[in-house]
């Protein structure tokens, strides 16, 4: 499997980061070793020293697919989940300075810390899906997936022109305002509808 991730798809988080707003989705990727599942610790990293938190409604894709067209990309995914995209910006900020691809700071091992998921059909309307992120106790990001620029429609139909997307892939979909810097003893909690999905202790 593996995970794609959509950058800057919410156009107050472009403005944080002094970005223009894009055209078409920003697509990275992140290796099989990047997960982080059942609620574990993340390890902050020894070679980064500004590592920051990015809250992100992440789906999971249920067939294998090419080239799908928009209007069939509804039935290329089951379930809904909620992750947080890990990024050290202090390594991403270097390789962008230099030109260089930044993989070393969004790909690293345990950079995508990902709940559980349900069916889609036990969501409700997905289109406008709130979900938040708390550190230590303190709401630092709220987000609802009706403010995305690219819906999952497009990002699946996008993502598919160049990758064959397969059962098990996951998407993260893009974070909202509000990305800021993790430490070690900090307690996230990631919620959609306002329901904890998924807890992360950094250490």
């Amino acid at each position: 499997m593996k995970i794609i991730a959509i950058g800057r798809n919410y156009a107050d988080h472009a403005k944080e980061m002094n970005s223009p707003v894009p055209e078409n989705p920003i697509i990275f990727m992140k290796p099989h070793n990047a997960l982080l599942r059942n609620n574990m610790p993340f390890d902050y990293p020894a070679f980064s020293k500004e590592v920051e938190y990015e809250v992100e409604i992440v789906v999971r894709i249920c067939r294998n697919g090419k080239n799908i067209l928009p209007v069939e990309a509804v039935k290329y995914f089951d379930a809904i989940g909620v992750g947080i995209d890990f990024t050290a910006r202090d390594l991403q900020r270097a390789c962008k300075e230099k030109g260089l691809p930044w993989e070393v700071a969004k790909a690293f091992d345990h950079s995508a810390a990902v709940s559980g998921f349900k069916p889609v059909a036990e969501m409700g309307d997905i289109g406008k899906l709130p979900f938040s992120l708390k550190k230590n106790g303190t709401v630092v990001q709220q987000g609802n997936t009706a403010l995305m620029m690219f819906n999952y429609k497009q990002i699946i139909a996008y993502a598919s022109r160049f990758f064959t997307l397969n059962i098990g892939d996951l998407i993260f979909t893009g974070t909202p305002a509000g990305v800021g810097q993790v430490q070690k003893e900090d307690k996230l909690e990631a919620l959609i509808n306002d329901e904890v999905w998924m807890t992360c202790e950094v250490k």
